[in-house]
């Protein structure tokens, strides 16, 4: 065999004994993080796909949608617990996130994908008009949901959503994780290499300028964000939100259920006056509550706020 050869064959074995590795550490730490945080709720099918829920309490329905990269088990921290002394609450995991499936095909789902699956999810729970709550990405399936399927809903609560284009493009991160090709190579590598405390440090982050609450890492599960198929479909899902925003601005207008915006004036990861200073005035009659020093997570910073806010909407729907 020439040297070259040798070389190529030794190359070929270095590569291959790299992605090997890469591949069974990956899927050793997704195996870990599955059996520390297990799904909290039960599994209802929407047309044959598995949907996450958690379902606690008694009374109006409200369903919970999470934002990028979370799922419900950001809301069964505190939220969840606190609303279903009068209300049952419906917690979801968005498709591709949490414990619900990526929808099937090769495209992300798209955010009116997401609130037909959702909405089935709730309708099939017996909640066939819930007040639907949304923060942050999942406050734009939320909007979706009044755009697309406006007569399976009651009222609107929105956290920090967001709703209205912004002028800054796709970070580098998820430029190379919604890659066509680059993507698959990106997130086994995050998989297998990266560590929980790079999301702990990540959260921490969009909590600012608040602290995150003691305790919330350990409870949200941090290497649930860091599975293969959540960090692929979940950049999918992030590099087509503003063409889809931008499509459903028009139809903020016909938006009709009672509507309650709150929004952080600290935020700096949706902007308060490129997303909910206009959307208040967009949707009839929507109610905005600025929330002052708060950043991204104000049902985490602010829950009373929040909760007066469910009241509220609750109230103006005749739900109670």
């Amino acid at each position: 065999m020439s040297p070259l050869a040798t070389g190529l064959v030794v190359l070929a074995l270095v590569l291959g004994g790299g992605t090997l590795a890469t591949l069974v550490k990956a899927a050793r730490h997704e195996a870990r993080t599955e059996a520390t945080y297990p799904p909290q709720g039960r599994i209802v099918t929407v047309d044959g796909h598995p949907v996450h829920a958690y379902v606690s309490g008694a009374g109006p329905d409200v369903v919970l949608i999470h934002g990028a990269s979370g799922n419900l088990r950001d809301y069964t921290f505190d939220l969840a617990g606190r609303l279903s002394r009068h209300y049952r609450v419906i917690a979801l995991d968005r498709p591709g996130l949490g414990y619900t499936p990526r929808l099937p095909g090769p495209e992300p789902a798209s955010l009116e994908a997401q609130a037909r699956l959702l909405s089935g999810a709730a309708a099939a729970l017996g909640a066939e008009r819930p007040l639907v709550l949304g923060h942050s990405y999942g406050g734009a399936v939320a909007l979706a949901w009044a755009v697309h399927v406006p007569d399976r809903l009651s009222a609107l609560v929105l956290l920090g959503a967001a709703s209205n284009p912004w002028e800054a493009g796709l970070s580098l991160y998820y430029r190379l994780a919604s890659h066509p090709w680059l993507g698959p190579v990106t997130v086994a590598l995050i998989a297998a290499w990266v560590p929980d405390r790079v999301v702990t440090d990540a959260v921490a982050e969009v909590f600012e300028p608040q602290p995150p609450p003691r305790g919330y890492a350990a409870h949200f599960g941090p290497g649930l964000a860091l599975r293969r198929a959540t960090l692929r479909e979940n950049a999918l899902q992030r590099a087509a939100i503003k063409d889809e925003i931008i499509g459903m601005v028009p139809r903020y207008d016909a938006i009709t259920v009672p509507t309650e915006i709150l929004h952080g004036t600290a935020d700096r990861t949706v902007g308060l006056r490129i997303h909910s200073e206009p959307l208040a005035r967009q949707i009839t009659h929507a109610r905005l509550t600025r929330l002052a020093g708060v950043g991204h997570m104000p049902h985490h910073a602010e829950p009373e706020a929040v909760i007066e806010a469910v009241d509220r909407a609750a109230a103006s729907a005749g739900l109670r």
